[in-house]
């Protein structure tokens, strides 16, 4: 990766904004599909996918799987919401505490908060078994962690990864 890139700001035209549009769409798109949406040609497509890469506004390309799919064939069928205080919010505790909650699988999504409780995580389990066992391993054996809020989804309205861009 270039890191020449990486730290500077990188100046995004229309055509990188419509092809980050279309990728957050459908990352799956091949480079002439990509192309004719975003209105370039495909050697401009490629080159620009790789300059966006390089800069770190792509991170990834990942599949999004269907919850509720997935569910029903492996039955992974809990997500909570969950803030989380601590006792001490030193540098260090804050830190080993969020080192700890993004190595496990469970922990989807992971924000350092302010004001309000310190953190505040997205899990996925498969049952309620699962998430007691989570809930041993990341908050119940770390004395610093003073107050757990849960809060289980009954119902997933929207779930939408994609960032809004201002299209020209």
């Amino acid at each position: 990766m270039n890191s020449r890139l990486v730290d500077q700001a990188i100046t995004l035209d229309g055509a990188d904004l419509r092809i980050l549009d279309q990728l957050q769409r459908d990352a799956a798109l091949s480079n002439q599909a990509l192309a004719e949406r975003a209105h370039v040609s495909p050697p401009t497509c490629l080159r620009r996918v790789k300059r966006l890469q390089e800069a770190g506004l792509i991170e990834r390309q990942i599949a999004v799987l269907s919850l509720e799919k997935m569910a029903a064939t492996l039955g992974h069928g809990l997500s909570a919401i969950t803030e989380i205080t601590l006792d001490r919010q030193g540098a260090e505790e804050l830190a080993a505490f969020e080192a700890r909650a993004v190595q496990d699988d469970a922990v989807q999504q992971c924000y350092r908060v302010s004001p309000g409780p310190d953190f505040v995580l997205v899990l996925h389990v498969r049952d309620m078994p699962a998430y007691l066992a989570l809930a041993q391993r990341l908050f119940t054996s770390d004395a610093n962690v003073r107050n757990v809020k849960a809060f289980f989804s009954v119902k997933r309205a929207k779930f939408e990864p994609k960032l809004p861009l201002a299209l020209d």
